[in-house]
């Protein structure tokens, strides 16, 4: 089974998929989504077609995404958020899974420590998954995701909480989701 992580963006979404079918997960590719214009609209259907593409060409069987954290940027936050919204879309049009994970419950799965940095989390991204080279910060991210994901199908932490596993119960998926 095939995890896809996204390191969601308007201008770069990060992509990792990891194999899962052993308990110790596989590197299966990872890359970014670069997207090209001035047109937001125009810039979140290319994240569309490119993760609608990426789910064609590997057929993950479950998506696992981060979720929105507060930033400093008010404009950039709705951007990411908007990033976000098309990439679960995509998911969801695709029958798959939707898991979100919060910036801190990420890198204390993957680094030990919920306030790691970028390069401690690409670095241990490449040490666990024994790549030859780091592989560039979105795409690092994205894998990061999708350990992450691995690890709570696990039991090892907590799925699709925020903040660190300190929220116990019953974790946030779309499936949940039903419209009025």
């Amino acid at each position: 089974m095939l995890i896809l992580g996204i390191d969601p963006g308007s201008r770069i979404t990060g992509y990792g998929v990891l194999d899962v079918t052993t308990p110790t997960p596989r590197y299966v590719a990872s890359g970014c989504i670069r997207t090209r214009g001035d047109d937001l609209a125009q810039r979140l259907a290319q994240v569309y077609a490119g993760i609608s593409e990426l789910i064609g060409m590997h057929g993950p069987g479950e998506f696992a995404i981060e979720q929105v954290f507060m930033a400093k940027n008010a404009d950039s936050a709705l951007k990411l958020g908007q990033a976000r919204g098309t990439a679960i879309v995509c998911a969801a049009n695709h029958g798959l899974p939707v898991s979100e994970y919060g910036p801190r419950q990420i890198k204390q799965a993957v680094t030990g420590g919920g306030g790691a940095d970028k390069r401690q989390v690409q670095h241990m991204v490449t040490a666990v998954l024994g790549l030859d080279g780091s592989p560039q910060a979105d795409a690092a991210d994205a894998l990061a995701i999708a350990l992450t994901h691995a690890h709570a199908r696990l039991g090892l932490i907590n799925r699709g909480s925020y903040g660190g596993g300190r929220r116990r119960g019953k974790g946030t998926s779309w499936r949940d989701f039903r419209p009025s």
